[in-house]
């Protein structure tokens, strides 16, 4: 989501100094009326990590997408670009049929797929949906295909994995700094902008929930409450990913002093520090 120019507050873009600070790459680069697939988003940062290399930099990779990270270390099966009308058919068709209907119609056409999704998993199943057909292939034979271009050289993954309960207070709070510097005009422009609600920028958390309020059906606590709770919901899901999907070198309860140190320490081991 920090791709998207237009959602600086909602996606917790680096504030102007911290940008300027240190090299940032990806930010805010593309309008919020573009999607940026994760195929399009590996296809941006492998060159830029390669540019830091070049400059004599260690390219730092940021942020809490397992999938984006898993296709950046190790490739992505090589689907064709989905047309916006077979999009366009496939959500019309899911909002028609309702989503039991949907993944009983899906589970006909890639039964393999379906018998991985639960029927509320509407963003999945439309993916699915979408890729057998606009190719005619169920997206199981797709990702079974070898991935493309992946990361290569020495790296050094680092978790940071705080209790659970420090982890929502954290959400909680977020959300609240998000309102104080400007979260809920951020949505206004959003809306007035007319972009399609279907677009990537679009789903991010806290843009339903506001736009909500904004149109009357939300008072500003219930929609707070409703982004915080979206907020947390998202962050277990991506803690559940990361704790099963993913071998950390280094997992941190928290970002302190001796944690940056051992961090520094387990760099060195890894080769990823420049000589000076």
């Amino acid at each position: 989501m920090q791709v998207y120019r237009e959602l600086r507050v909602l996606s917790a873009r680096p504030t102007v100094r911290t940008m300027a600070a240190v090299p940032h790459r990806l930010y805010g680069i593309l309008s919020a009326s573009e999607r940026c697939s994760v195929a399009r988003w590996r296809d941006l940062a492998l060159p830029a990590i390669e540019a830091a290399r070049h400059a004599g930099r260690v390219p730092i990779v940021i942020g809490g997408t397992g999938f984006y990270l898993k296709a950046l270390e190790e490739g992505l099966a090589p689907i064709p670009d989905i047309p916006d009308a077979v999009r366009e058919r496939a959500r019309a068709r899911l909002d028609t049929m309702g989503a039991e209907q949907f993944h009983a119609a899906l589970a006909a056409r890639d039964p393999i797929a379906a018998a991985r999704l639960a029927p509320g998993d509407s963003q999945r199943i439309l993916r699915a949906w979408e890729v057998v057909e606009a190719t005619g292939r169920p997206l199981s034979d797709w990702l079974a295909q070898p991935g493309g271009a992946a990361l290569t050289g020495p790296r050094l993954r680092i978790l940071l994995d705080p209790a659970l309960e420090s982890l929502y207070r954290a959400c909680d709070a977020r959300f609240d700094h998000m309102m104080r510097r400007g979260a809920l005009a951020e949505v206004r422009r959003l809306l007035a902008a007319g972009f399609d609600p279907d677009l990537p920028a679009m789903k991010a958390v806290g843009v339903r929930e506001l736009a909500a309020l904004i149109d009357g059906r939300l008072d500003r606590a219930a929609a707070v409450a409703a982004a915080q709770q979206a907020t947390r919901r998202y962050a277990k899901r991506q803690g559940t990913w990361f704790r099963h999907q993913y071998t950390a070198n280094l997992r941190l309860e928290r970002v302190d002093e001796s944690a940056i140190e051992c961090g520094v320490s387990y760099a060195r081991r890894f080769g990823l520090t420049l000589p000076r």
